[in-house]
């Protein structure tokens, strides 16, 4: 950097340049040349003799430049000047830069005299020579700062510069202005670039600033994080980091097979397959349409506990590499708008997600607005956050649908539309598990689950697969297709049959490994108990928990008749706890004397029609919703048929037992009936009070007409059944009573 920073490459040596500028016949001899670098310029010390005024020599330098002006190569349009030095100028090396404005400080020339303070007019006179002039700012006149100074801003730095090196240290005289003892000027470089200018600039101006960051930030978050969240949602699909899917881990359990033995449970597996062969259309239907390019939802509904995550997984879905499962239940089970997008995010593997810089935006948006009046957009609601987390995916399902296509296949001249309209299977799958979980909550979820959804099916990007427990289901997914007609498989419990042979597949699961020598007998051949699993799997059901946890408990040793008995009382107690005792009426749609009345009808009949129970006094008010609300809740079930509800059932087929173990409770039936004939009796009272109302109307009337008197018959006829209603209620309380002072 030295050798090129150096005059004479740039050809500005100033020994070079004083020698062109001085003209051949001008008397006089140089003696010292001073370059300022940092200045463009250079002091020339000179002798000449005395009949020579220095004002000539200026004058003749000055006319000879003019003649014949010396111009740079870099700067063809600025010619060499030069001026007399009139001052006594300061040589200094300090980091102290050229500017247009200079500062003039007025100083006395001896010790404690007074300085006089220059007027502008003066100063032009003094100054304007060495260039143009833009303003004169005098030192306001209450400012108390010593020495007294003036600012000269100047057009052009260049002059500025001449003007210091020429007036440094000039005196002026008394006749020019100077005061008695004269002043003497001193002059620095004033910067003018005021500090922390640009931070103060954005800070005056929020209305442009604001709004200016957030596109920047929005413009850097696509171009940056987007395409890292979408590759991390491709390694989810993939499973690009899941060590269990290497070849490294495949090639190591190859070769360690013939030195360990991986053991592992075989017992869900093998009793899963009675089930698999009993349900094998369904996963072949399934499987069929996944082959199809029709666009439009694949729906398995059946209750919880009947296997439909899987029969999905495990079978339709066994030889699909690329599939997606997203669990609607913590993404509906988080509490506030950040938890929410980080479920959502952790079930499609969306990284880096900044779920807590959305309150914090929403802090800085409320700021703003009180600020400039409008919201500056940092902040974005659930359903921006929830729809961009979507829309990163579809990205990442289309990128993998295409990763396989090759420019020499048959069909390479389709466009990627087209190509996987064409080729239904490369689509990956889409799962979406425990669809309206508590949808009475919240539905925003759902709402853009359906739409997103959708938007895959159509535009033939992935096949969509909704597992859900709720017959009313297509409520929620018409709003997304509403011109579409669902492909539905509904899984309802296990037949008699299929369940037995779940269980007892379970219990020979691991008897190979169990058994030894030449004893070849499994273990359901050697117990003697299992004659009672008929009866058994009939009162418990085909609900393939219920089965699963039948056959763990015989497993332990207990006996069939044992094991469904504690799984009866295990069930009752939940009901009790659930539905009956610990009811909070302010987050439950149900009573429960709702609930009581439900159980003691289905424990007599295992069928109840819809209507009747919404016909009794129980259900008069709200009973349809309360139904609804009691079959969210897993208690029953109700069965429709034709597009209508017509029939309840029990929500699990265990429950049938169950309600019939709680009304065999004396005490607890007794308790409950209570508390239902105290509502009718509510219910009796008040409609005798309507009636009495009524009558006390018709009684104020100055005349009583003949065409009220089959009215008032008909209000007398009602307040006589009301009361009968009212004395048979009490009659039965009292009797309810009397059980429970004499029971425990």
């Amino acid at each position: 950097m030295k050798r090129v920073n150096n005059p004479n490459i740039a050809a500005a040596d100033p020994m070079s340049i004083i020698k062109r500028a001085m003209p051949p016949t001008l008397p006089l001899e140089i003696t010292e040349i001073l370059p300022r670098l940092k200045e463009g310029g250079a002091f020339v010390k000179f002798t000449h003799e005395e009949s020579t005024h220095p004002r000539d020599i200026e004058t003749t330098v000055r006319g000879f430049l003019t003649e014949h002006p010396i111009k740079p190569w870099f700067n063809p349009f600025r010619s060499v000047q030069a001026r007399r030095v009139r001052g006594q100028p300061w040589v200094e090396d300090l980091y102290r830069f050229p500017s247009s404005r200079l500062k003039v400080e007025f100083v006395s020339t001896s010790p404690g005299g007074e300085a006089a303070e220059l007027s502008q007019e003066t100063l032009y006179l003094l100054f304007r020579k060495y260039g143009k002039l833009a303003n004169i700012v005098s030192q306001p006149p209450d400012s108390k700062v010593l020495p007294k100074f003036a600012y000269l801003d100047f057009v052009r730095e260049r002059y500025s510069i001449m003007a210091k090196n020429c007036m440094h240290g000039f005196r002026v005289a008394e006749a020019d202005g100077g005061g008695k003892a004269g002043t003497e000027l001193r002059l620095v470089y004033e910067q003018k670039v005021k500090a922390h200018w640009i931070r103060d600039w954005l800070l005056n101006h929020p209305r442009v600033v604001i709004p200016a960051v957030v596109a920047l930030l929005a413009s850097f978050t696509v171009a940056v994080f987007d395409p890292i969240r979408t590759f991390f949602v491709k390694a989810h699909i993939t499973h690009t980091f899941h060590l269990t899917d290497s070849r490294l881990w495949r090639w190591f359990k190859a070769q360690a097979d013939d030195i360990m033995i991986f053991r592992h449970k075989k017992s869900d597996d093998a009793g899963l397959d009675a089930i698999w062969d009993d349900r094998k259309g369904s996963i072949e239907q399934i499987q069929t349409w996944l082959m199809e390019t029709a666009d439009t939802f694949i729906v398995v509904q059946g209750p919880r506990g009947s296997g439909k995550r899987e029969l999905i997984l495990d079978q339709a879905l066994k030889e699909r590499k690329h599939k997606l499962v997203i669990d609607c239940k913590p993404i509906q089970e988080a509490r506030g708008d950040s938890a929410t997008i980080k479920a959502a995010a952790i079930e499609v593997g969306y990284r880096p997600v900044f779920s807590w810089m959305n309150s914090f935006n929403s802090l800085i948006d409320l700021a703003a607005q009180g600020t400039i009046g409008t919201k500056t957009g940092f902040s974005e609601t659930l359903d921006s956050q929830l729809q961009k987390i979507w829309q990163n995916t579809a990205t990442a399902l289309k990128q993998i649908a295409l990763e396989t296509r090759k420019k020499d296949d048959k069909d390479a001249e389709l466009d990627n539309d087209s190509y996987l309209e064409a080729h239904p299977e490369r689509r990956p799958v889409v799962v979406i598990d425990n669809f309206l979980h508590k949808s009475q909550e919240n539905t925003l979820v759902y709402d853009k689950l359906a739409e997103w959804a959708a938007a895959l099916t159509t535009a033939n990007i992935a096949h969509v697969i909704f597992l859900t427990n709720d017959v009313s289901f297509s409520k929620s997914l018409s709003k997304a297709l509403p011109d579409r007609v669902f492909r539905l498989i509904s899984l309802g419990d296990c037949s008699p049959d299929v369940a037995k042979r779940f269980v007892t597949n379970h219990l020979d699961a691991d008897s190979d490994d169990e058994l030894g020598g030449n004893d070849k007998l499994t273990p359901t051949q050697k117990r003697k108990d299992l004659g009672e699993l008929d009866g058994c799997i009939n009162t418990l059901g085909g609900r393939l928990t219920d089965l699963e946890y039948l056959a763990r408990r015989i497993k332990t040793g207990e006996s069939p008749n044992k094991a469904v008995r504690e799984i009866i009382e295990q069930s009752a107690s939940e009901i009790l706890k659930m539905y009956l005792l610990d009811v909070d009426k302010t987050q439950r749609k149900w009573t429960p004397e709702q609930a009581w009345l439900l159980v003691k009808e289905l424990a007599q009949h295992e069928t109840l029609r819809y209507n009747e129970i919404l016909l009794s006094d129980t259900f008069k008010s709200g009973g349809e919703s309360t139904l609804q609300a009691l079959e969210q809740a897993e208690f029953i079930s109700i069965v429709s048929s034709n597009g209508r509800p017509h029939s309840i059932k029990p929500g699990k087929p265990v429950y049938q037992a169950a309600f019939r173990q709680l009304t065999a409770d004396h005490v607890l039936k007794s308790r409950l009936d209570l508390a239902i004939l105290s509502d009718l009796v509510k219910v009796e009272t008040a409609s005798i009070d309507k009636y009495e109302a009524e009558l006390h109307l018709i009684a104020k009337l100055p005349k009583q007409p003949n065409e009220l008197s089959s009215r008032i018959q008909w209000l007398l006829n009602k307040l006589q059944a009301c009361q009968g209603r009212i004395e048979e209620y009490e009659r039965e309380s009292g009797n309810l009573k009397k059980v429970l002072k004499a029971e425990y």
